[in-house]
């Protein structure tokens, strides 16, 4: 039996209501996105949907958070349309229930998020990185078009002319950055991420009214803006998988894995 990937946990707060705790557990491949990790993923944020989960937390094992698709599992695939078709449609669903979802999603990240996996950070409504964090698209030096959010919902975080000239020079966002930028709220040394996560998470739930906190996530992503995020996630998908089966992709891959 294949191990799971993603580890899911519901525990009750000292006022009664529920947190999901969401850990990508597959640390022995930086957590990579592949159709397993996704699918199971999307399991647990509907687990704790269903359930009725005031708080969501997501975090990685290891040493990074995650470092985006599989490269590798790209460039074997037999159908690299269909795999990238099933592969980018799950971030994508992910990305946009995250932000439609009635719940405060908080999300701490350490080492390196790369790739798609930054969307699973641009969605989240807490972001919390260790100094160590960085994140960084590299869909230019690979040769895919930008998925998770990269062109949907960066550019409402830090403007369209940066988040465009993140991408055409793969630019590296470190934690300092990622704060001033607003992609995220708190930074700590690893070694305490993971008591700021339950430490932000326990204040929340003791000083604030959730259902003001609910109400402020959906005036803010509001049926309009998710509509628009909606058509740019569809976008990112359909360029996605244009991309991957043109020449110049196949070259950039290629070229990314001999230098591993």
């Amino acid at each position: 039996m294949t191990a799971k990937r993603v580890l899911s946990e519901h525990r009750t707060l000292p006022s009664g209501r529920l947190v999901a705790d969401i850990l990508l557990h597959a640390a022995t491949r930086c957590n990579s996105l592949e159709p397993q990790i996704l699918g199971e993923l999307q399991t647990a944020f509907a687990d704790a949907l269903s359930a009725k989960a005031a708080f969501v937390t997501l975090t990685g094992d290891g040493r990074h958070f995650s470092t985006g698709g599989d490269v590798e599992a790209f460039h074997e695939a037999g159908d690299r349309y269909g795999y990238a078709e099933r592969l980018v449609g799950q971030l994508q669903a992910i990305v946009g229930g995250m932000l439609a979802s009635n719940a405060i999603i908080v999300a701490a990240a350490q080492g390196a998020t790369t790739g798609g996996s930054a969307g699973l950070l641009f969605a989240a409504d807490l972001v919390i990185m260790s100094e160590d964090a960085f994140l960084q698209p590299y869909y230019a030096e690979v040769g895919f078009a930008p998925d998770g959010g990269w062109c949907a919902l960066l550019p409402e975080r830090i403007g369209a002319g940066r988040a465009l000239a993140v991408q055409l020079e793969n630019r590296r966002i470190p934690a300092r950055d990622a704060l001033a930028f607003g992609i995220a709220n708190r930074i700590v040394p690893a070694d305490q991420l993971q008591s700021a996560l339950a430490e932000t998470v326990e204040r929340l739930d003791a000083d604030h009214v959730v259902d003001a906190m609910i109400a402020a996530k959906r005036l803010v992503w509001d049926e309009g803006r998710l509509d628009q995020i909606a058509n740019r996630l569809a976008a990112e998908h359909a360029a996605f998988c244009a991309e991957i089966v043109k020449p110049g992709t196949e070259r950039g891959m290629a070229r990314f894995l001999s230098a591993l």
